[in-house]
């Protein structure tokens, strides 16, 4: 039965109800309808609209709902209902009967499917915030894996000035971050009640509207009921917040395609997210990208869309507003699986680090450091970009790069160019030269890598930063490292062991604090061994064993390493990250007589686990990490 027929003699046109009832994509929103009357039955009971007895009965049938919504949400689309509010007055009234019909006094539709829109708004916005982290922690750990990869930069699509695969990591990483910053703004934005607003007038009941907000998890309740039922700000601000990182993922999308083609040969995508061809059987096609950038315009058409819906509505309510909801749950949809299939694809993203040096040393694209270096040899700017420009056309006609050239034929261009420019020229000197914050020498790209690591955590619950180790580091180290040899699980190591194999060390940090440690030693023989993995008494039991050895496993597949093993007196625990228990004897006797003393004199039971590359890439995508 419909919640309006009293006013009229005639039933609707059955094409008409089609065409105006909204459950078939409304239904989405039943948690929230449920929710949000039960939060209105309390309301109505402390304004003696209902008794006692009254709402725990309803609020006992809303749950009993709600758990089967829970359940099954397609249930919902069984019902012939003109709308999800409809639908769950119904079942309301099929449980407690005539009671039921009590619940709706004071509340319109209006403003029930105002708060249930926000409701889901700020949830789906919660999820949405959790796989923007997903990614950016992505971005994050492929950034420190390929730290020295050289990269060539473009212009135009035309070579320019080298950088680094990092580098380019963190570009995206800035945007994703606007991004998250723009999305906790709107939610904090849209933490308000629109419940107790009626139908544009406010509720004739005079219930505490800031109590019932934050029943429901609100900040406050709205102050205008006008604006209240009418407002979509949240809606907009949600779609523009989608669609401009549909451009950054779509940007991002792109860039990969390019890096991905037979041409540039930068890397490799997973099979994971490639598709071939029906008729050219060497094909290996980038499609999840393809779709992200295809997907994008879904996205930018549904804000579109909702704009022109708004743009000349009178206050309040008017039902074009019904046309909020598809757009919306269709670009949210789209932007989430959008944001889980980019951090999918680079999971096990494979860089030519050989092909992206070859790239960056062509294209001339060290011409600005000779333009540097005639600057700092006296000559203006100016007068030094034309010498380089006529430099750059001889080097091209003579087929060489610019650093082939001999100093003879440099000085053709300029008399002072001497034998101190060779060194200026090499990428590495081009990549140290770029110092100023923001640039892409090795030191700023540790900094902008460690400051990312720590803004991360600084949103994890879990909150642990881990990065390589610093020398400042080795105190905590060596204290954990011993603690630990002291109950039989490490080799005792003192300062200076420590210090020679600090570059082997990644470290974990809590609170601010070292807590956690693990070292990967590479033997002659091609075989590494995870090591001195120690946590702070007191931090045990929070993530960071699995995040060091995480991090670990990825730097030796990195490295290209065939056997990674482990001598531990926990196997359960490497277990669960992909090891499997192994025979000593199956080690290089180098490797044995290496870890005899440590066996024999520390710990007997101890057990060899070898790492199952393919089980632990299994683990690693099940877990989300990798």
């Amino acid at each position: 039965m419909a919640l309006w027929g009293g006013r009229f003699s005639q039933a609707a046109d059955t094409k008409f109800k089609l065409f105006n009832d909204s459950l078939k994509f409304d239904y989405r929103l039943a948690e929230q309808d449920i929710i949000g009357s039960i939060a209105w039955s309390k309301a109505l009971l402390s304004v003696d609209v209902l008794n006692a007895d009254e709402q725990k009965s309803i609020e006992v049938s809303l749950n009993e709902l709600l758990v089967s919504v829970q359940e099954n949400p397609e249930q919902v689309l069984q019902s012939d209902a003109e709308d999800i509010h409809s639908w769950v007055e119904g079942q309301l009234i099929n449980k407690v009967g005539d009671l039921g019909k009590k619940l709706h006094t004071g509340r319109s539709r209006n403003d029930q499917v105002a708060t249930d829109l926000k409701l889901w708004c700020k949830k789906t916005a919660q999820e949405l915030i959790v796989h923007l982290d997903g990614l950016e922690s992505k971005l994050i750990e492929l950034a420190r894996i390929h730290q020295g990869v050289i990269l060539p930069g473009y212009t135009h699509l035309q070579r320019a000035q080298p950088v680094t695969f990092s580098h380019w990591c963190l570009a995206y990483l800035e945007m994703l971050e606007r991004d998250h910053s723009r999305l906790e703004g709107c939610i904090e934005r849209m933490n308000t009640c629109p419940l107790g607003s009626g139908a544009l007038a406010g509720t004739a009941y005079e219930m505490d509207r800031t109590a019932l907000a934050h029943s429901l998890g609100f900040e406050r309740a709205t102050r205008n009921s006008l604006d209240s039922v009418s407002d979509r700000d949240h809606v907009v601000e949600l779609m523009s917040c989608a669609t401009l990182s549909m451009v950054h993922l779509s940007r991002m999308a792109e860039d990969l395609i390019f890096y991905n083609s037979g041409e540039s040969a930068f890397i490799e995508m997973s099979d994971l997210v490639t598709s071939g061809s029906s008729l050219m059987p060497q094909k290996k096609n980038p499609d999840a990208m393809e779709l992200i950038r295809g997907k994008s315009g879904r996205v930018f058409g549904s804000l579109a869309g909702m704009l022109m819906t708004l743009k000349a509505l009178p206050l309040a309510y008017n039902k074009d507003m019904q046309e909020d909801k598809e757009g919306l749950f269709d670009a949210l949809d789209t932007w989430g699986d959008c944001l889980s299939m980019a951090a999918m694809a680079l999971t096990d993203l494979k860089v030519n680090e050989e092909r992206t040096k070859e790239a960056a040393q062509g294209g001339y694209s060290n011409a600005t450091e000779l333009a540097d270096y005639l600057v700092a040899k006296g000559i203006p700017f100016r007068e030094a970009h034309h010498i380089v420009g006529v430099a750059v056309v001889a080097a091209i006609e003579k087929g060489v790069p610019l650093e082939d050239l001999t100093v003879a034929e440099f000085k053709v261009f300029s008399e002072v160019i001497e034998d101190d420019v060779y060194p200026i020229l090499t990428l590495e000197a081009t990549l140290a030269a770029r110092k100023a914050l923001g640039g892409v020498s090795p030191t700023q790209i540790e900094y902008a890598l460690t400051s990312a690591e720590e803004r991360l955590a600084s949103r994890d619950t879990s909150g642990i930063v881990i990065r390589s180790a610093r020398l400042t580091d080795i105190e905590r180290i060596e204290s954990m490292v011993n603690h630990w040899a002291e109950k039989g699980e490490n080799l005792p190591r003192d300062k200076a062991d420590l210090i020679e194999s600090l570059s082997e060390f990644v470290v974990t940090e809590l609170e601010g604090k070292v807590t956690g440690c693990a070292s990967v030693h590479i033997y002659d023989t091609g075989l590494a061994e995870i090591r001195s993995l120690g946590i702070e008494p007191g931090y045990e039991g929070r993530g960071q064993g699995s995040a060091l050895v995480d991090l670990l496993v990825k730097r030796s597949e990195k490295l290209e390493i065939k056997r990674l093993f482990a001598l531990t007196r926990m196997p359960e625990f490497f277990m669960k990250l992909g090891f499997s228990p192994e025979s000593k004897t199956t080690m290089p006797e180098k490797v044995l007589k290496d870890c005899a003393m440590f066996v024999s004199q520390h710990a007997t039971d101890q057990k060899a686990l070898e790492l199952n590359y393919k089980t632990s890439m299994l683990l690693h995508k099940s877990m989300g990490k990798n």
